[in-house]
């Protein structure tokens, strides 16, 4: 029976020889712990700042095909934390940690990094990184963290989005999979009903602006900053985001409004809360919407009425930016030509402006300077004492501003010049798309290509005078009948 034993002992022996001389990257005792580790973060984003926390300690693992195992125990630091995380982990009588079959993995990486930001957990980094300049021809470059104790790792960047969860075996290369978020700004065109980056009006008008945020996972700090011209007046009440709860601060609902004290000239901004922020575990959009009035600074086309958003994000000392999204809103304005039949210059007429050929309603104008109107503002039309300005040709001449292009509008003559007839119907004043209607004449004759509206007045027929042919008559009538009686007489006599 001996023989045997020591036979037995033999195999034993051996099969420890060998295990000694496998791969260390197959199987690892107690004493991870040896700075051993490393993680390489691919496609870096130039400028950001990458920061590694360990949240679990790797004591040991079998990387062997068909045989993987890990031994985790949690990170000190963390332990506390994680063991009010049992969705995600549970741990054993011994303090091992295993994954909760089925457990969110990205939204377990969003609650991890909330409590290392939290600056009363305690937590620090095990290595920070900046990542540097991408070479010559590359748009990205590459982090390293060294020294590393073996673990499971997570990593965040400033680019506002979660990196990785890995572990560490020794090495191990992530990849930044995320980007920065987009912003993109739209406004609404009436005419024929869609969005696009430029719309026409007329001042008075509401314009309709709606700007599509794309969120990504582990969003950090989006302001959505907005830039309104002096031409358009905002309507604060109408700003909203789709499907979110608007609160009066950050310590309700899912974003609030910022409309004073801004520093960046900005008319608005919207801040995301981080509640909100913490609960994107994939990437959205954040649509925001709201509208503004186009007002009595309108600039005239070809000058835009321009609305401009960017997003700021990230957790950067000096925050990211999306790049400026704009959209432009032009009005326009047409020129009167009063002239006579020979295209001479008149002075004196006066108009008003209508929204049909017959009937319709009048359009309220505000004089400007002499011989220049505009339309009215409903502030304007509100206010008390408020009458609507004739248009008044001012040495043949006027011209009125703010009209949309995609509107036919009516010039009704009220007064001729003085011995000219007025014209017996309302004259159309159609756009072209895009173009204002002015005149381009020079000196007190209109020539025809000089352009504008140009309206012709006539002079009526002159009818014959009267004078003193009347009395005439009466006294040659008179005369007769004198003459008549005193041949009548002379006869009478005679006889």
């Amino acid at each position: 029976m001996r023989k045997p034993n020591k036979l037995v002992a033999l195999i034993f022996a051996i099969l420890a020889s060998v295990a000694m001389l496998l791969p260390t990257s197959a199987y690892a005792e107690q004493g991870t712990n040896d700075n051993s580790g490393s993680i390489t973060i691919n496609d870096a984003e130039p400028g950001h700042t990458y920061n590694a926390y360990q949240v679990l300690v790797l004591e040991s693992f079998n990387t062997e095909t068909g045989k993987e195992a890990y031994s985790y125990k949690a990170n000190p630091e963390w332990e506390k934390w994680l063991r009010t995380q049992t969705q995600y982990v549970s741990f054993d009588n011994q303090g091992y940690v295993t994954w909760v079959k089925g457990a969110d993995t990205a939204a377990f990486a969003k609650a991890a990094i909330a409590h290392a930001k939290d600056k009363e957990a305690g937590i620090n980094p095990a290595g920070t990184q900046v990542a540097p300049a991408a070479a010559t021809g590359s748009q990205y470059s590459t982090v390293k963290f060294e020294n590393l104790n073996l673990g499971y790792y997570l990593v965040d960047t400033t680019l506002g989005t979660l990196c990785s969860l890995d572990t560490t075996t020794p090495g191990a290369e992530m990849f930044e999979k995320n980007e920065g978020p987009g912003s993109n700004k739209e406004v609404w065109e009436d005419d024929d009903q869609s969005w696009g980056d430029e719309n026409t009006a007329q001042i008075g008008d509401t314009v309709k602006f709606r700007t599509t945020i794309a969120a990504k996972p582990g969003a950090v700090n989006y302001v959505l900053h907005d830039d309104m011209d002096d031409g358009l007046t905002l309507n604060v009440d109408s700003i909203k985001v789709d499907g979110l709860a608007k609160g009066s601060d950050d310590s309700n609902g899912d974003y609030h409004v910022v409309t004073t004290g801004l520093g960046d000239g900005c008319t608005f901004e919207v801040v995301f809360h981080r509640g909100f922020l913490d609960s994107i575990t994939a990437a959205r959009n954040l649509v925001v919407t709201y509208d503004a009035v186009l007002n009595e600074n309108a600039t005239i086309y070809t000058i835009p009425n321009t609305n401009k958003t960017r997003l700021e994000y990230g957790n950067k000392t000096t925050p990211d930016y999306t790049p400026w999204t704009e959209t432009e809103t032009y009005t326009f304005t047409f020129d009167i030509v009063k002239t006579d039949s020979d295209n001479q210059l008149l002075d004196g007429a006066e108009f008003e402006l209508y929204t049909a050929q017959t009937g319709g309603t009048k359009i309220a104008l505000v004089q400007e300077s002499e011989g220049v109107y505009r339309l009215a503002t409903a502030e304007e039309q509100a206010a008390g004492g408020f009458e609507s300005a004739v248009i008044v040709a001012k040495d043949g001449r006027a011209t009125v501003n703010g009209l949309d292009d995609n509107t036919t509008y009516w010039l009704e003559e009220t007064k001729a010049p003085e011995g000219f007839n007025k014209l017996d119907g309302r004259v159309e004043i159609k756009f072209g798309e895009k173009a204002n209607i002015s005149t381009t004449m020079t000196g007190n004759k209109w020539n025809e290509g000089d352009g504008g509206v140009h309206i012709v007045n006539n002079t009526g027929t002159e009818l014959p005078s009267t004078g003193g042919i009347g009395t005439a008559i009466f006294y040659a009538l008179g005369g007769a009948l004198v003459l008549g009686a005193i041949v009548f007489l002379s006869r009478k006599r005679v006889k």
